[in-house]
């Protein structure tokens, strides 16, 4: 059985930082396109981050210069680095993977950027 459960959210003001975790069991990250997503209220889902199984990261540009996804096979685990957030990143964030027409997501973790 295949489980992403995500960590990290919270709330923060406007400039802080998060860490968001994504810990997989029954897959192995390493075999996967490992991605993070967010879906804010009355917004369709969009990407955030993704790591590919080479290791190559590509971001959503309104994301791009602030936020860092890297991953830790021995751990099996994700994680989204989040700097100088700002109020529009305010969203559930969704861990996904992907591999050949598979795809699984974790229950997400809230993240919401308020003074």
């Amino acid at each position: 059985q295949v489980q992403l459960v995500e960590s990290g959210g919270g709330s923060v003001q406007p400039g802080g930082s998060l860490r968001l975790s994504c810990a997989a069991s029954g897959i192995m990250v390493n075999d996967h396109d490992m991605g993070w997503y967010r879906q804010a209220p009355g917004k369709q889902r969009e990407l955030v981050a993704i790591i590919t199984r080479g290791g190559s990261a590509n971001y959503g540009d309104s994301v791009k210069g602030r936020f860092t996804i890297a991953k830790n096979n021995a751990e099996n685990t994700v994680y989204l680095q989040m700097n100088s957030l700002k109020p529009e990143d305010t969203a559930l964030y969704y861990c996904n993977a992907y591999r050949l027409w598979n795809a699984y997501w974790g229950q997400g973790t809230q993240v919401t950027v308020s003074s």
